[in-house]
């Protein structure tokens, strides 16, 4: 008898991620993961306890993917920091519509705020650059963040696709007035 094929947890997740890149977070259920396995959902239940265990790993691997755009954007050096941290978010829009819509779109009701390391890291580049006292460095970044999520969503939507070029003008744009007038207020 010829031995089992072992499907390792690393293999589900991968495949989960490719239902949604191409189907969208709705195409992700135990009997898809398994039709592109070529398996029964045995292995995907033996991984996972449930198919919100998987949905929460499927969560951090897609985390962990738009942390390298931020991590490639800073190290290509085109940007200051911050914008590029922008102008990643908005790349991962682009290249990685329904990871970003998963990520960032989905129903969030009852999870609650909890700031992320781009977050934290944005909010002390803000503080850093132009001498603001926390609070306020954070309600700028979080005006900042909606401009920079509303370009992000009507990309991700294919409702805008405006050049580059474009887009980092409307980013130094929207951040010299926000730091124009919080630097203003004292």
């Amino acid at each position: 008898m010829p031995p089992k094929v072992r499907i390792t947890k690393q293999e589900i997740v991968e495949t989960a991620i490719e239902l949604i890149r191409e189907n969208g977070m709705d195409a992700l259920n135990a009997r898809a993961v398994a039709a592109v396995l070529n398996c029964s959902t045995q292995p995907v239940f033996s991984n996972f306890q449930t198919m919100e265990e998987l949905f929460d790993e499927v969560i951090k691997t897609a985390y962990g993917m738009y942390f390298g755009y931020l991590e490639r954007e800073a190290k290509n050096g085109k940007y200051p920091q911050y914008k590029s941290f922008g102008m990643a978010y908005i790349r991962f829009a682009k290249e990685e519509k329904e990871l970003f819509k998963l990520l960032f779109m989905r129903d969030r009701g009852g999870e609650g705020i909890t700031p992320t390391p781009d977050f934290t890291a944005s909010v002390d580049m803000i503080v850093s650059a132009n001498g603001l006292d926390r609070e306020k460095a954070e309600l700028m970044h979080l005006e900042m963040w909606a401009c920079v999520h509303g370009i992000g969503a009507m990309i991700a939507t294919s409702f805008f696709e405006p050049d580059w070029k474009i887009i980092e003008n409307m980013l130094t744009d929207v951040y010299q007035g926000l730091r124009s007038q919080h630097l203003s207020e004292g």
